[in-house]
């Protein structure tokens, strides 16, 4: 039995495909274009375990993807594989069109086929996981209730705008030719393995590195957190029990705000990893101006998940911050190595240049 996972080299999707091969004896063939946030670093544990199959492709290659599903014929696509950061789709919204829209289209028609030749009793079994974002759904006042399944999407950036067309793509290819998708929305994720442009490592960073923590407007733009463990294990749940066709919020009934989330992240380095000259790492905190389009809230309302599927975070935001801090505490080179650029030399030695080609991670 095989599952093939898009986007298994970037920060949710290799914390899944870890958890999963940790987990099961399925084989999981792992499709990453290794873009800029891309890491096999991330799955350098997993190198000469012949349960992955990690392939270097792009997701817009229709002839690759029906190359991968002739060959590994998997029971079910979990489509992690995005463009998603909101500052850079901003500046360059292109790569977001691309990657997922396009991209997602690719995959969605290169599914339909495989699934199309399937026997009843596998077409009945086969699954297509999307993983989605709650940026959707546009932005939130203090006074409203959390987004829920049934909440229009209304996104304001072109990089939620991208997901929220993909989102409907998959819920189309549904609708229109039967195909058993399931669409999952998650809150904002943290933990370890993620790129360094988001908040929290970010943050972790700057301040070890002796840097300004930077924080956008007032800071008290709220978002709900999710431990990346917990999303996994969500996404496991869904692809497990989840009703085709319906979609699933994930959130970690964390709200707070950005400031509050810097502050945070400073008294547990405070507390874990003293400044040498003394002094709070607070000290370091700078006000920048606001970018354009800010969403003032997200939060996710995950109760749907619970009463369906039995699902709820193990983690509080306490417990989950504190286990993050310390991964990057404990894995400088990780860091370094993506500040370097040095992974890049990695995957040149340990895989070479092919830009299509397999090998196990």
């Amino acid at each position: 039995m095989t599952v093939l996972v898009t986007g298994g080299a970037g920060f949710i999707g290799s914390n899944f495909v870890l958890d999963r091969l940790a987990r099961s004896s399925e084989t999981v063939v792992n499709l990453d274009n290794l873009t800029y946030a891309g890491n096999l670093d991330n799955l350098a544990s997993l190198q000469g375990n012949p349960g992955h199959v990690f392939v270097h492709g792009d997701l817009c290659d229709r002839p690759l993807l029906d190359r991968l599903f002739a060959q590994h014929r998997p029971r079910a696509v979990i489509h992690f594989a995005a463009e998603s950061h909101v500052d850079r789709s901003i500046h360059g919204p292109e790569d977001f069109i691309q990657t997922n829209i396009v991209g997602t289209f690719r995959l969605l028609e290169a599914a339909r086929a495989h699934w199309d030749g399937l026997d009843a009793r596998q077409k009945a079994d086969f699954r297509f996981l999307h993983v989605s974002t709650d940026e959707v759904y546009g932005t939130l006042t203090p006074q409203d209730p959390p987004f829920a399944e049934t909440n229009p999407h209304l996104p304001n950036s072109p990089y939620s705008a991208s997901k929220a067309a993909s989102d409907h793509l998959v819920r189309a290819w549904h609708h229109t030719y039967g195909l058993p998708v399931l669409t999952t929305n998650c809150s904002n994720n943290y933990g370890p393995y993620q790129f360094p442009e988001k908040l929290i490592p970010l943050v972790i960073v700057n301040a070890l590195a002796g840097k300004p923590l930077p924080i956008y407007g007032d800071g008290l733009q709220v978002r709900d957190w999710l431990y990346v463990g917990d999303h996994c294990q969500a996404i496991e749940r869904v692809l497990e029990a989840g009703t085709p066709g319906e979609t699933y919020n994930i959130g970690g009934w964390n709200e707070m705000s950005n400031l509050r989330i810097v502050a945070t992240i400073c008294g547990l380095l405070d507390e874990l990893r003293p400044r040498a000259s003394g002094g709070g790492y607070a000290d370091q905190i700078t006000y920048v101006a606001d970018r354009p389009g800010h969403d003032r809230r997200y939060a996710i309302d995950a109760r749907k998940i619970q009463r369906e599927l039995g699902w709820t975070p193990a983690e509080t935001f306490e417990t989950g911050i504190r286990k993050t801090v310390a991964w990057y505490l404990q894995h400088p080179e990780w860091v370094a190595r993506i500040q370097q650029g040095g992974y890049r030399d990695w995957i040149q030695r340990h895989y070479g240049e092919a830009s299509a080609g397999e090998a196990s991670a």
